[in-house]
């Protein structure tokens, strides 16, 4: 994409005449003045830039060589800055920071009539490790892939600039990546995250929160939080090579789904969050352990049954003081495919929710 800069002598790709930049309006229009002194608004890709003979300047020759060395060394140049605009790093320390996660995030151009303008979609690596990462839109004929490349710790790319005529073409797709940590004492899941966004909900002011580790407001998809990501195994290094003879392979068994722990019929479970169903001793235990054990154990089971075709999970999260519950209501916003409501009170009083699972298209 032609870059240009405030001063910089352009012709018209399509008709006669040029002029001078002497506004850049945003990432694809600038303000021309031509040469009767008028401004107009011109589209980048309709113009090119003038040689210096066109405004009655003379250069040396110089050999083709060095020519095309220059020109070679300008485009790479362009590439890097372009690759290095596109990239941030995310306010770690802000006050009441996002959990730890993937998220996918549209930020408006114009944070102040955030309906409107351009829109930058981001994908936001708020871990602890570097990301490798694939992103990839759903057409007619399958899936396109987007974007792919590597994301250092507690960063944000932005992957494309788009209209708002483009934003339908942005609803459904998958980002696939994984977690490459220098040295970790757990084992993290590689991340599979279908996206199917309702196309109604950019025309929605609520829809757009101010992100504390972006410093904008922005419509946050949670692709996964860091904790569902963790495995449930611990690792355990592979045995050196020997040279006595192999034993008979044994029959391998499938590891049972943490939600099938609490299954209750074909599709369905239940989930009690209260702290003594979770650990045996509550002991030593502050207020705020006590909510992070149960926190932690609610993402991890309903990213269970999301992988696992499950279609409704009901969560006992007691009465309290209202915390757990919030905390939930407020996670569900993030999870895209999910809808919840009140658990049935003859079964459960006020102290349930039902989390609706819907199938991914």
């Amino acid at each position: 994409m032609l870059r240009l800069n405030v001063g910089d002598k352009v012709k018209f790709l399509n008709e006669k005449g040029g002029g001078t930049v002497k506004k850049l309006m945003d990432s694809r229009m600038v303000l021309i003045e031509i040469e009767d002194g008028f401004d107009i608004p011109v589209i980048m890709s309709e113009l090119v830039l003038a040689s210096p003979e066109v405004f009655g300047q003379t250069v040396k020759a110089k050999p083709i060589d060095a020519i095309q060395k220059e020109i070679r060394q300008k485009i790479e140049q362009e590439a890097q800055q372009e690759d290095d605009a596109r990239k941030g790093k995310l306010r770690r320390f802000a006050k009441n920071p996002e959990a730890e996660g993937i998220y996918l995030a549209f930020v408006p151009h114009d944070q102040q009539w955030i309906l409107t303008g351009l829109l930058d979609v981001v994908l936001v690596n708020h871990t602890a490790s570097e990301l490798l990462y694939s992103i990839g839109l759903k057409t007619e004929t399958g899936l396109m892939n987007v974007d792919f490349g590597q994301m250092d710790a507690y960063s944000s790319i932005n992957i494309e600039t788009i209209l708002r005529n483009d934003i339908n073409a942005w609803c459904d797709g998958i980002v696939q990546a994984i977690l490459v940590f220098e040295q970790s004492t757990e084992v993290y899941h590689p991340l599979f995250a279908p996206f199917d966004i309702k196309a109604n909900r950019f025309y929605k002011e609520g829809s757009y929160v101010m992100s504390a580790i972006l410093a904008d407001k922005a419509l946050m998809v949670c692709l996964q939080s860091l904790v569902a990501l963790k495995s449930d195994g611990n690792y355990r290094q592979q045995p050196e090579f020997q040279t006595e003879p192999f034993e008979p392979v044994k029959t391998i068994i499938k590891e049972k789904a943490l939600i099938d722990k609490h299954r209750k019929e074909q599709g369905e479970a239940i989930v009690d969050l209260h702290i003594g169903e979770l650990v045996d001793n509550i002991s030593g235990l502050s207020s705020h352990d006590m909510y992070k054990i149960q926190f932690d154990y609610f993402e991890k089971t309903l990213h269970s049954a999301m992988v696992n075709d499950y279609t409704k999970v009901t969560f006992i999260h007691g009465v309290g003081n209202g915390v757990l519950k919030n905390a939930i209501v407020k996670a569900l916003e993030n999870f895209e495919g999910t809808e919840n409501r009140m658990a049935s009170m003859a079964k459960f009083g006020v102290g349930a929710i039902d989390v609706i699972i819907k199938s991914v298209k």
